[in-house]
């Protein structure tokens, strides 16, 4: 069976391309590099390059390579850029979608993997947000990541092909230095160049009702989230046609983003350098976001593998690799 991948050129596209292909699964990558690098594709992976927006692109790419099973990544993604142009966002987000399922309905393709997210769930003020917790997104990205599930959901339902859509957290890591995460949109890369031009970590908001002040939050390291989506994509191919799981990924444990930064310090070597400055709250941060990942292990059977250590440690290799004079040398790392 063949899985086309979009998006699989990004960040997160390309471990998932990764743990399938050492999985034995036979992958395609579609991507239209807007964000996605080809040279995270190894050379003996088919790969197209287009956008779901182009529905004649998509169903030669369905029809040429047999496609038969789809893992949906491809997406915008930056909040604050949602906010400034919503538009855009639901024309990538939800129109591509919405073209990808209609190529999808029209081919052999009889399962669907879409890769949503924890921004569904807006501010939840509950100690483990579960599948059942409300979904009230606050920003255009969530709300086109909660629409993209509907559509999801009721095409699935409609067309007789088998769902799933993956809720994740606060993504970190990488399993090889070389698939490491280029954007600096989240903390752990911000941090890392805070600390390599020489300047202080920013805390936005040290007055939460937390153990210390900062925000909680999920974090999952990016080789555990490809592994989840090869465990929901097999699960796939078992259930009836038409049937649809929503799960969380989710770690179930909270790091504080003070803690947080007080491991980069310690795991990089840049301890002393890693006191952070406090900022303003940001709009819409809210206090704790941590996952509940009961029903993935029920219906999956999956945990995940990795701790934030191993995050911090495996995301520095690949901030080295591209930035080599911020490595500090005999600092003790924990193996990625």
């Amino acid at each position: 069976m063949t899985w086309l991948i979009t998006g699989g050129a990004g960040f997160i596209g390309a471990h998932v391309v990764r743990a399938m292909r050492e999985a034995g699964e036979e992958v395609v990558v579609y991507d239209d590099l807007s964000t996605g690098d080809r040279s995270r594709i190894p050379a003996d992976v088919p790969f197209v390059q287009g956008s779901t927006l182009d529905a004649a692109r998509l169903r030669q790419t369905l029809t040429e390579y047999s496609v038969h099973g789809v893992v949906h990544l491809a997406a915008k993604k930056q909040v604050a850029e949602s906010v400034e142009r919503p538009l855009y966002y639901y024309r990538e987000n939800v129109h591509g979608l919405q073209t990808l399922l209609e190529a999808v309905a029209d081919s052999d393709v009889r399962a669907f993997l879409f890769s949503s997210s924890a921004a569904v769930y807006g501010m939840p003020d509950v100690p483990l947000v579960t599948e059942d917790t409300p979904c009230a997104p606050i920003n255009p990205y969530g709300e086109t990541k909660l629409a993209g599930e509907w559509m999801v959901r009721a095409a699935g339902k409609a067309h007789g092909i088998t769902t799933a859509s993956l809720r994740y957290f606060n993504v970190a890591g990488a399993a090889t230095p070389q698939l490491a995460d280029t954007g600096v949109f989240n903390l752990v890369p911000m941090v890392f160049e805070k600390l390599s031009q020489g300047a202080s970590p920013v805390v936005f908001g040290d007055d939460y009702d937390t153990g210390d002040g900062t925000c909680v939050r999920d974090f999952i390291h990016v080789d555990d989230i490809a592994s989840a989506h090869l465990a929901a994509a097999r699960a796939l191919l078992d259930r009836e046609p038409g049937a649809d799981l929503t799960v969380n990924i989710g770690r179930g444990e909270g790091v504080s983003v003070r803690e947080m930064i007080e491991l980069i310090g310690e795991v990089t070597g840049y301890a002393a350098e890693a006191a952070p400055v406090s900022a303003p709250r940001r709009p819409g941060d809210p206090a704790r976001v941590v996952a509940s990942a009961a029903r993935i292990h029920a219906e999956l059977g999956w945990a995940a593998r990795h701790d934030a250590r191993e995050m911090v440690a495996s995301a520095w290799e690949g901030w080295c690799l591209r930035h080599p004079a911020a490595r500090r040398t005999n600092v003790a790392e924990a193996p990625a």
